[in-house]
């Protein structure tokens, strides 16, 4: 049986939203995983460049299919993306496994070119999601299911964080040989195949409204020139590379010439630049564009420190953090879900579009009351409300562009939507890193150890449960050094105790109680000196300074039956008393070995009892004491988002309102916004 137009629609949308799904996922699913990849790739140095190529390329080349989608025909577009990226992504998962290649260098190389490779695949994906609901779907009916596409895209974001983690920690077994970090991109490959499939049987020919217009591809290269060292500039690692550094400030001077010289040439010299600046003409675009410019940057700084305050402030593990963040997930999907449906049912979006942007403003302004000491139903309300509010914007800007541009430059102004978007997410995250480094040197200068002694830089990177764990662990080999100590004697044992006192990780306590010696260093000096005694005495055949001797502190603990022996021995005569000198010297060295292992059994158990405590104490006052830095320092990140939220709520206002056009190009007679 053929399938219905209707049922190609459907199954052609499934396609759209699988590959979407994937391509976002893969914007954030690596940084789980990138500690497990440099262990068995090596190249720490490059780590970073494993996530950067793919927001690059993915970012640079939005534009560029854009266009291009207005000049060819648009299913191409689609399974060339798909199926690049999916090459990408089973390319990434084989990396280094055939070891250092010719031209591809060593593993991390490999994987970093193949990250590349798939942000080609990436950016198509992205700049044609929306682009192809405008050729299934008029404006009207578009809201719907652009809404559910907004919450896939939003979804997939904040989800990839969570199941890269998963895959690098269980995958490992699935199959023999296979390390678990190659499932985060190999878990694209069926899903991927599947949206392949509806995409290649049941998708039409889209064929442009105006396939004359050529491509200028001077255009193209000065844009990517233009904008390949500002988001180069932006993404670089700023503890390697600071913003005062040549390497940046040559980046950016790079990217502001470039962007000039761009504009000029589109402007004066380009038929058909790759973004016809005419289109600023149009309010719409531009208020659309200078809005989701906010929005990605608002949305990204919450997504990436939203999780660093709940493992660092909060206290929860790194992989609970990804969980942590659900209901702010739950909130976007659940806006998206609402906002697109209500935009075809009413035939608008801006009131939809306000009211999202004000109710985000009030999530954000909740998010900046978040402290040490937050409850969780402040922590769980900030994100639901914040998810609802940023919902929306997942596709009703890109919507309403679409909607006020002619047919022949659909293409290119929904790709610049996205583009904004991407622009403004690598700018806000820039911004926000910036003003949390700064403030968390300014929170972390003065901090201390409960020893007094400043945190160590590794610290500042542990959350609360690594550090207790490294301190459990420092203490539990301070255990087992003290017990060995308590094991010493005579010399051997005096040598290590200085040593031991010397050592600054050793709790001032421990050093007191240890001034005069172990439990073993004190016992044997107090046997030795009663066996001293107790052969002078014996000798002389004293029995008062015997029993002086026993009722003293010294020989307060002999048991009975020695006090009776000695007693008798005291009572024989001088050459027997001479000649029991050797066994009672025999039989003091055995009483003192048994009452010196029982006094170490219990110092050890007391020392012991006592060091765990120490080491949850000092535990807990890092884990204090960085808990309240790192609130400290996100305070500014907090404001920053607050500002973004509050200009996305002012480029919202100026964004007009005009009808959805309905399936024969007629607009909607409701009332306006």
């Amino acid at each position: 049986m053929t399938p219905s137009p209707s049922q190609n629609r459907t199954s052609t949308v499934l396609g759209i939203a699988l590959a979407l799904f994937l391509g976002a996922l893969d914007q954030t699913i690596v940084s789980a995983a990138l500690p497990r990849i440099v262990g068995d790739l090596g190249g720490l140095d490059r780590y970073t460049w494993v996530t950067t190529v793919y927001l690059l390329v993915s970012t640079l080349l939005v534009p560029l299919y854009g266009k291009l989608s207005d000049i060819v025909n648009r299913r191409s577009l689609e399974l060339f993306s798909v199926g690049i990226f999916l090459l990408g992504s089973l390319l990434c998962g084989a990396a280094g496994e055939w070891g250092t290649l010719p031209v591809l260098g060593d593993g991390m190389t490999q994987l970093i070119v193949f990250r590349g490779l798939q942000g080609v695949g990436g950016a198509g994906i992205f700049a044609l999601a929306f682009i192809l609901l405008s050729d299934l779907f008029p404006p009207r009916e578009r809201g719907k299911v652009g809404g559910i596409f907004g919450a896939i895209f939003g979804l997939a974001s904040i989800l990839g964080p969570l199941l890269g983690g998963f895959l690098a920690d269980q995958a490992s077994g699935w199959l023999a040989s296979v390390a678990g970090w190659r499932w985060v991109f190999y878990v694209n490959l069926p899903l991927g195949l599947v949206a392949l499939w509806f995409l290649a049987t049941r998708m039409p020919n889209l064929r442009p409204s105006d396939p004359s217009r050529a491509l200028d591809l001077t255009s193209v290269a000065l844009l990517v020139l233009a904008f390949f060292p500002l988001i180069l500039g932006l993404q670089i690692d700023k503890g390697q590379h600071p913003w005062t550094s040549l390497e940046v400030v040559g980046l950016l001077a790079l990217a502001a010439v470039g962007i000039v010289v761009w504009i000029v040439h589109s402007l004066k010299f380009s038929p058909h630049p790759i973004l016809d600046l005419k289109l600023f003409r149009n309010p719409v675009f531009t208020w659309g564009l200078v809005a989701v410019f906010f929005f990605g940057a608002a949305f990204l700084t919450v997504l990436i420190f939203l999780p660093l305050y709940m493992v660092e402030v909060q206290g929860v593990s790194a992989t609970q953090a990804g969980a942590s963040v659900i209901p702010l997930t739950l909130g976007v999907v659940l806006g998206a879900g609402i906002g697109g449906p209500l935009a075809t049912r009413w035939g608008r979006y801006k009131s939809i579009l306000t009211t999202g942007a004000a109710i985000t403003l009030l999530g954000g302004l909740l998010i900046t009351l978040l402290t040490l000491g937050s409850p969780l139903w402040l922590i769980l309300t900030a994100m639901v409300i914040t998810g609802i509010g940023l919902g929306p914007a997942q596709s009703l800007y890109a919507l309403a562009v679409q909607n006020a541009v002619d047919p022949r430059e659909l293409g290119q102004a929904t790709s610049l939507i996205q583009f904004s978007r991407q622009i403004g997410s690598t700018v806000g995250a820039a911004l926000a890193g910036a003003l949390f480094s700064a403030a968390a040197a300014t929170s972390f200068a003065a901090l201390g150890t409960g020893h007094d002694r400043p945190l160590s830089s590794a610290q500042f990177r542990q959350g609360p449960q690594e550090i207790r764990a490294e301190f459990a662990q420092t203490f539990d080999k301070l255990v087992d050094r003290t017990e060995d100590l308590f094991d010493l004697r005579g010399e051997e044992a005096a040598a290590a105790l200085k040593s031991f006192l010397a050592d600054p990780d050793v709790p001032v306590q421990l050093k007191d109680k240890l001034q005069k010696g172990t439990p073993a260093m004190r016992m044997e000096e107090i046997f030795r000196k009663l066996e001293a005694d107790l052969e002078v005495i014996v000798l002389a055949g004293d029995r008062v300074a015997l029993q002086k001797l026993f009722a003293s502190k010294e020989g307060e603990g002999l048991p009975d039956a020695s006090r009776k022996g000695i007693e008798d021995i005291v009572g024989q005569g001088r050459a027997d008393r001479v000649a029991s000198i050797p066994k009672l010297r025999a039989q003091m060295e055995s009483g003192m070995g048994h009452a010196i292992e029982g006094a170490s059994l219990v110092a050890k158990a007391v020392v012991k009892a006592q060091l765990e405590t120490a080491g949850e104490d000092a535990a807990n006052t890092v884990v204090g004491k960085l808990s309240r830095a790192f609130s400290e320092a996100l305070r500014p990140v907090w404001g920053l988002t607050v500002v973004l939220l509050a200009l996305l709520v002012v480029a919202t206002g100026l964004l007009p309102g005009r009808p959805l056009h309905g399936r024969n190009g007629e607009p909607s007679q409701k009332p306006g916004d």
